[in-house]
């Protein structure tokens, strides 16, 4: 370690003791500093060391107590009290979430994705950005920042040791391990997770966690000791720098201040911990290692301007301005360019293809034309090429960088996309079945569906989710499920349910040029129209160019003027298999049912829905899924409202039985499901009424 000179330790101590009086500023003023937030009294030497170690180019994950580590890389503190406070101008999220979460693309500081507050949760997608890195380093891109010497980029993730112990951390360790990444986890041990100690709370600590890695470098270090923790992170990340590996810091700490404003110390905390935690307060460790070198006088000038200035900067932003309840619903998505339908359809001269083919066909396309486009998940490598063949011959054709098999880790699959799309790639991945989807709900509910809003827009997350749904003959009940009502109750993602192939192709075109998250939910029962009654699934392939916009449904069959001018017409609202089940069913009616076909469930197109239930008076809305309380159900509230003075008869709601799974036999999976003789019935009701 190099000599550090006179004005380095007086920035380091001013900034350590600005930590200080920033803590004391909030206690101090505890009705306006009413939002829960942390300190990092007690983590500072580590946090200063690691953020003097990192580049502009570098790529980092702070944690809830992290506030040392953001004033290391140059925010101000009136900076961290704007968000403190929640205030207009808070730099990362304008007031939307807690103090000590930030995200940035700042060119003069590492770059920080949005992360949640769900400890651990960070691990999973600060991993996605490394993987990003290594595939950009892999080809060449000039997506890759470098520092202004031409140096790697690295990334560091912060976590505390309690988090250790949650499944997805070891989920992104092992992918790191797998893969070479170039990583740091910085794991801060005060020996406490809330209220529970580390006695309680884990059979080993990080340090000894990480053993279980074939390939995870790792360290000790005393973290309250800043001139251990600087040589030890400048080491680290200049080694990782350099041969790209992942490691993991176990820093020792104290927490010496409350573990949030809401949860205080003196509620679990006995005087003999207290006690022992002060003893290795960094600030005075550091102050008296430093006093000969540079002076009393200088250390003490710099408390008499910190006691100033804190107090001022917190008057500052308490006059801040609030902001602006007009901007509540700003950023939920970014704007997408596909916004018309455009590009040929149905070109002349060619074949239909199946709507797995459809595709696999507009993947190929996208990956043909953009480096940055990947796809993997479970089998979908060139072995298979996916448990249904929607990836054959993708892995042989863009080799294994780019299309590439995944362990059976659906958070991880999910949460990397995060990172990976922060980067500037576009990540499509795939959840083998829906009802494998849980496992990521994690990732998809609390990391990328508020990225974005989160983020004030700086971080959407663009990728594509493929999840092969549905029954399709003797399926059972793991693979059989249908999961868009719960997939609807998260806000900030998009969701895609073709019906065909040219609905899939255009729409997985469309998916990909849009900047945000996109599930589509691909029917299994429609892949290869093996079901009877779905030949019509196939249809001509469009074009390259071809794409259709999320939020345009379809009339795929209109009622006769006859039947409409006399009042004899019904109208079905669908999508998915409920397609096929409703032409089926409408032969019984000739002339008298018009069928909308929806294609994406979010956006919805509420003006089509609405002007055909008007035009008819009577509807009835399909599902596969189990009935009670779904999204079909909740669809036919929102057209009984809007469609009131205009309807005939009740709005009818037909789904599957409300059942916990999809029974494995046959005839017990037809007696559960919608068919075309159900629907008949329900639409001969409805005629009559």
């Amino acid at each position: 370690m190099k000599q550090l000179d006179r004005d380095f330790l007086l920035h380091t101590y001013r900034l350590m003791y600005s930590v200080k009086v920033m803590a004391e500023t909030y206690e101090a003023n505890r009705q306006i500093t009413k939002y829960v937030h942390s300190t990092s009294r007690g983590h500072e030497a580590i946090q200063l060391a690691t953020a003097f170690s990192l580049k502009p180019c570098d790529w980092v994950s702070p944690y809830y107590r992290d506030e040392s580590l953001l004033l290391g890389m140059g925010w101000t503190p009136y900076q961290l009290m704007l968000q403190l406070l929640t205030k207009a101008d808070d730099p990362f999220t304008g007031g939307r979430s807690y103090y000590s979460h930030p995200n940035s693309r700042e060119a003069d500081k590492p770059k920080i994705i949005h992360q949640s507050s769900a400890t651990g949760m960070q691990v999973i997608p600060t991993t996605g950005v490394a993987q990003g890195l290594q595939y950009l380093q892999q080809i060449g891109s000039e997506l890759l920042q470098k520092s202004d010497v031409g140096e790697l980029p690295v990334v560091i993730c912060s976590l505390g040791d309690a988090s250790i112990t949650e499944g997805e951390v070891s989920e992104a360790l092992q992918f790191a391990v797998l893969k070479g990444l170039p990583i740091i986890y910085l794991v801060q041990d005060n020996e406490w997770g809330i209220s529970v100690t580390a006695a309680e709370g884990r059979a080993m600590d990080a340090y000894e966690y990480a053993e279980g890695f074939k390939g995870l470098n790792k360290v000790r270090v005393d973290g309250t000791d800043f001139f251990e923790s600087y040589k030890t992170m400048q080491e680290v990340v200049a080694h990782v720098r350099q041969n790209r590996q992942p490691w993991l810091v176990h820093a020792k700490t104290c927490l010496l201040n409350h573990h949030t404003s809401g949860v205080r110390k003196e509620f679990y905390r006995s005087e003999e911990d207290l006690a022992k935690h002060a003893c290795n307060d960094p600030l005075p460790r550091f102050k008296q290692a430093i006093l000969n070198k540079v002076g009393e006088g200088a250390l003490k000038q710099i408390e008499e301007e910190v006691a100033i200035e804190i107090p001022q900067n917190f008057e500052n932003a308490v006059a801040a301005p609030e902001p602006n309840p007009a901007t509540v619903s700003d950023h939920v998505f970014v704007p997408t360019p596909v916004v018309k339908e455009k590009g040929e359809r149905a070109p002349a001269g060619k074949e239909k293809v199946l709507m797995v083919d459809a595709a696999l066909f507009a993947i190929r396309e996208l990956m043909e034309e953009h480096e940055e486009c990947l796809l993997y998940g479970q089998d979908v490598g060139k072995r298979l090429g996916g448990v249904f063949r929607e990836a054959a011959t993708l892995g042989e054709q863009f080799g294994d960088h780019r299309v590439f098999n995944t362990a059976i880790q659906e958070a991880y699959i999910i949460g990397s996309t995060v990172g990976m799309s922060a980067v500037g790639l576009k990540p499509i991945v795939e959840v083998q079945f829906a009802d494998y989807i849980y496992p990521g709900f994690n990732q998809l509910v609390t990391e990328i569906s508020k990225s974005s809003y989160l983020s004030c827009g700086k971080f959407p997350v663009s990728t594509i989710i493929r999840v092969p749904i549905g029954a399709y003959g003797g399926g059972g009940p793991y693979h059989s499920g249908s999961v868009e009502s719960t997939l609807l109750t998260i806000k900030g993602i998009k969701i895609g349910y073709p019906s065909n192939a040219a609905d899939m192709k255009g729409l997985m075109k469309a998916a990909y040029y849009d900047p945000n998250p996109v599930v589509m939910l691909e029917h299994k029962g429609l892949y290869w129209s093996k079901v009877p009654g779905t030949e019509e699934a196939k249809t001509v392939e469009p074009a390259k160019d071809y794409m259709l916009p999320f939020g345009k449904g379809a009339v795929v069959q209109e009622a006769d003027l006859r039947s409409l001018d006399n009042g004899e017409s019904v109208c079905i609202i669908t999508y998915g298999m409920g397609v096929y089940w409703a032409k089926a069913a409408s032969k019984q009616f000739p002339g008298r049912v018009e069928i909308i076909d929806l294609r994406t469930l979010f956006p919805l197109d509420e003006d089509l829905i609405y002007t055909t239930v008007k035009k008819h008076g009577k509807c009835l809305v399909l599902t596969e899924e189990q009935q009670n309380n779904s999204f079909a159900e909740a669809l036919s509230g929102r057209i009984l409202k809007a469609c009131f003075q205009w309807l005939d008869a009740p709005v009818e709601v037909l789904g599957a039985l409300n059942l916990p799974a999809v029974p494995l036999n046959m005839g017990l999976e037809a007696a559960m499901l919608p068919n075309a003789n159900k629907v008949a019935g329900r639409l001969r009701e409805l005629l009559n009424s």
